[in-house]
């Protein structure tokens, strides 16, 4: 993780400027040389494992959203996820997900919870959950053109 990029790029975004992100490559298990361009937004969505983690990328944040996932339904998508698009064997997958996978989620991941604003059980399933989320952000998206 580059969270001082990160912490760069976003502040480039909110002073209007846009970004080239870099890539990761999961079968290389490096950056890639490719990066994607990203255009200023009104709202732009930061997702990942950490993104709660450091204070300085918590701090840039309006909402803060952790996604909580059954751990069963964390490893089947990964199982599917890992063996379509990366062309793991099942077993290469299942031991890294006992053995490194979950053990880091209840450590790393999983405390970070604490410093959201807005914890979704269950996911894109929660409906009620997806439903406040997405006022919330219209009123943002309302409050900043009334400011302009």
């Amino acid at each position: 993780f580059d969270t001082d990029l990160m912490i760069e790029q976003i502040k480039e975004l909110l002073a209007g400027r846009p970004v080239d992100i870099p890539t990761y490559d999961y079968t290389e298990h490096t950056r890639s040389s490719k990066a994607y361009r990203q255009e200023p937004q009104d709202v732009f969505i930061v997702e990942g494992i950490l993104v709660l983690e450091d204070k300085r990328l918590r701090d840039l944040m309006d909402i803060k959203i952790f996604v909580d996932t059954d751990d069963d339904v964390r490893i089947i998508r990964r199982i599917k996820r890992d063996m379509e698009e990366r062309g793991r064997s099942l077993d290469s997958v299942i031991d890294q997900y006992l053995g490194v996978v979950k053990p880091m989620y209840h450590q790393f991941i999983e405390p970070t919870k604490r410093y959201a604003d807005i914890v979704i059980p269950e996911g894109v399933s929660n409906t009620v959950a997806i439903d406040l989320l997405t006022t919330k952000i219209a009123k943002i998206l309302e409050e900043a053109r009334n400011s302009k």
